[in-house]
């Protein structure tokens, strides 16, 4: 009877967790028998593994084959477990020394022929190497770059089984993937959308800005063509380029869901996600089975926008509620509860009525009271006090569209959101889990946004006359404390209180205006 034991891991939500294959070959007859809560992916890594191995010209003994994914009530997924399994029979066999695999995790996809596929989750299990304190961790070659941001841990990569055996043997080396010292420079590259291009709609822009500068959530309003998705899709090119740990966060669940490749192993720049309207609750939110990240969580870091907001499902609308408070999520299972990080930029754009053309006048909206009422209805009042800024966008007209763009460019405006974001840091230096203003919490809003004696009356006389609520008051301050942080003002003073009030909606939004409305 032999023995034989290699360490891998599972991913478990986005966290990797340690799995060690035990492996116990046998005297009776040949069966291959794998047990520890194993999903149909793995199960059959039997067939792969014993094809690969064959093809290597590696014959194995007539014995009995045993393989234990511990710990055994850790459910696992995925073929990654392949490459292991194989190294843990070939040890267990007698044709690898045991201590050639102490201090190394392994990981890939073994085909027919013994070649290493591409598999997901690689960057959590690398993160994982890193923690344990391990010397190496092999893996396909096409998931080298992936693993090897992960600083200081050596990847080691290998294009099939037969390269691994040799190097264990005391054969030619593996190569070591180099560290990519210029992951983040595509970060602070000139966006490939330009705010120059997007003509008029000056208020709007400086809106933008003001929201990209303090990490607020945009709802913008308007008809149709006039430039909502331009705007939202220019948003992530005026952010301030992403940290070394906010690119690891963000591309770790890339790396989950399978989306990383050979030409893009990195997530270097802010994400842009705008999914359907038709979207389910899971593909949104998160979920399935197993459950799986998001698109609130692919926009960790960057934007999410949904365009026609009325037009999604009303449970998805709800079920945002709580992400954007927490800027995490969390989902619930019968075996164990996931959490995913969701600290994105909300950027919601809707059509003023269901035709799109109230308030325009020069056009004629046809839609009755009623159904305007009910359109606006569909965003509950709730979700939409967690939008910071209500913004109109009006229909361009004929001198706009003809002009030559005349605006400032992404870059220029990065620049002041980036200064800024570094003033918002420097004043939570000291406080954990802060970075911009959007994350104030209500208890310190009245201490960081200090008001001068003439922008606290504006802000009362606003409160008393339009009846806000403690959480519009509170976002309105956090809002003005950002337009102080671009003009580099430590006290608010009125300007900043009465351009904060601007992008706030004064009046219900099922309280329809008999103003470009037919009876």
């Amino acid at each position: 009877m032999a023995l034989a034991t290699v360490q891998t891991a599972t991913v478990f939500g986005l966290e990797a967790v340690p799995v060690q294959v035990e492996v116990d070959l046998a005297l009776g007859m040949p069966y291959f028998d794998l047990v520890g809560l194993a999903e149909a992916s793995v199960r059959e890594s039997r067939v792969r593994v014993q094809a690969a191995i064959r093809n290597a010209g590696i014959t194995l003994p007539q014995k009995r084959i045993t393989v234990s994914l511990a710990p055994a009530n850790l459910r696992k997924e995925g073929a990654g477990f392949d490459l292991p399994v194989a190294i843990g029979i070939l040890s267990a066999a007698g044709l690898l020394d045991p201590e050639a695999l102490e201090g190394r995790l392994f990981a890939g996809e073994l085909s027919l022929t013994g070649g290493l596929r591409r598999v997901t989750g690689i960057l959590p299990l690398a993160v994982l190497a890193r923690a344990r304190g391990a010397k190496d961790v092999v893996v396909p070659r096409a998931n080298a770059c992936e693993a090897a941001v992960v600083r200081p841990l050596r990847v080691r990569s290998a294009r099939g089984l037969t390269e691994i055996l040799d190097w264990l043997r005391g054969g030619d080396e593996l190569p070591v993937q180099p560290s990519p010292d210029d992951a983040l420079a595509a970060s602070g590259a000139p966006p490939s959308l330009d705010f120059k291009d997007v003509l008029g709609q000056a208020h709007a822009k400086r809106a933008i800005e003001v929201a990209a500068a303090g990490g607020h959530n945009v709802l913008m309003v308007g008809p149709p063509g006039a430039g909502k998705t331009m705007l939202a899709r220019r948003l992530p090119g005026i952010l301030p380029p992403m940290t070394f740990e906010e690119a690891l966060e963000t591309t770790r669940v890339y790396s989950v869901i399978g989306e990383l490749t050979d030409q893009r192993p990195w997530i270097a720049q802010r994400p842009f996600r705008s999914p359907h309207h038709s979207a389910s609750d899971a593909g949104v939110i998160g979920g399935g089975s197993p459950p799986r990240p998001g698109e609130i969580s692919l926009a960790h870091n960057g934007v999410l926008f949904l365009d026609e907001l009325p037009e999604f499902h009303r449970n998805v609308l709800e079920s945002l509620r709580q992400p954007l408070e927490e800027r995490r999520v969390t989902v619930a299972r019968a075996q164990a509860n996931l959490t995913f990080p969701a600290a994105f930029m909300l950027v919601a754009a809707m059509n003023p009525c269901p035709c799109g053309r109230r308030g325009d006048p020069a056009a004629t909206c046809r839609c009755s009271w009623p159904q305007v009422a009910r359109y606006q209805a569909r965003i509950s009042q709730p979700l939409l006090d967690r939008l910071d800024l209500h913004l109109e966008i009006p229909a361009l007209r004929l001198g706009a569209l003809m002009g030559a763009p005349d605006g400032e460019s992404s870059l220029a405006i990065r620049a002041r959101v980036t200064a800024a974001r570094e003033r918002q840091i420097r004043r939570f230096e000291r406080s954990a889990g802060l970075f911009c203003n959007a994350q104030i919490p209500d208890r310190a809003t009245r201490e960081i946004c200090r008001l001068s004696h003439p922008a606290e009356a504006i802000l009362a006389r606003a409160v008393e006359r339009f009846s806000l609520s403690a959480r519009v008051y509170h976002r309105v301050l956090r809002v003005a404390r950002t337009i102080g942080d671009i003009s580099n003002h430590d006290e608010l003073l009125p300007e900043d209180v009465a351009e904060a009030l601007q992008y706030r909606s004064l009046e219900p939004p099922t309280e329809v205006s008999q103003r470009g409305a037919t009876p």
